[in-house]
């Protein structure tokens, strides 16, 4: 039986790409495709796949976020990360957030197929490239950052933030989200707060630091 496999990538190339690669395992199929977090969401609700690879830097909601979000509600599906970011605590917050593995972007085709593979016979896998830049860390002693959105933030601001910094107007991130403009603005405000930040364009430049979202919006 084929693992079903679930492509989410805000680059159209990168997803084809992957697609065409994967498709070409006798044992793995592409069962769907997502440009951003929430559509990852829902069709990871819609077609059950087995297997998501999950990049981090997406639109209207975050890799991690969507991680999240999913694995609460179908904690039997496997997310394996692709992405760019190599820091430690992008790997920490994807495996926090209940990720199974975790590969950089630059790395070889035939690796994300083990992990795959690996990942759906329920092992963990972490990129010997990840794990390197994690390791160098601890020997070295590196700090982690005192904080960071995800130790200062809710799931919830986090959403909102990323949408503000995205461009979005309270009536549409109450759209989105599906609460009222007035709980957009209570959580714009209790933001500004927590970060001691006034305005939105070095809200932006938070969010972008912290990789809530790119910096190409």
């Amino acid at each position: 039986m084929s693992i079903r496999v679930l492509l989410a990538d805000d680059h159209a190339i990168v997803r084809h790409g992957l697609s065409r690669a994967v498709q070409q395992e006798q044992d793995m199929e592409v069962i769907g495709q997502a440009e951003d977090g929430l559509t990852t969401v829902e069709l990871t609700r819609e077609l059950s796949p087995d297997i998501v690879i999950m990049d981090i830097s997406m639109p209207d909601l975050n890799g991690i976020e969507a991680t999240r979000q999913i694995l609460r509600e179908s904690p039997n599906v496997k997310v394996v990360a692709l992405s760019m970011h190599a820091a430690k605590r992008f790997v920490t917050e994807m495996f926090r957030a209940g990720a199974a593995g975790y590969l950089l972007k630059d790395c070889e085709y035939d690796e994300l197929a083990r992990a795959i593979r690996a990942v759906a016979e329920g092992k963990t896998y972490l990129s010997p490239s990840v794990s390197d830049v994690v390791v160098e860390d601890v020997v070295h002693n590196v700090p982690e950052p005192k904080s960071t959105a995800f130790s200062v933030l809710t799931p919830r601001e986090r959403e909102v933030l990323q949408l503000m910094a995205e461009g979005n107007t309270t009536k549409q991130i109450a759209r989105r989200l599906h609460i009222s403009p007035k709980t957009v603005e209570a959580h714009r405000l209790r933001i500004m707060t927590k970060l001691d930040i006034d305005n939105v364009a070095q809200l932006t430049k938070y969010a972008i630091q912290e990789g809530l979202t790119s910096a190409e919006p």
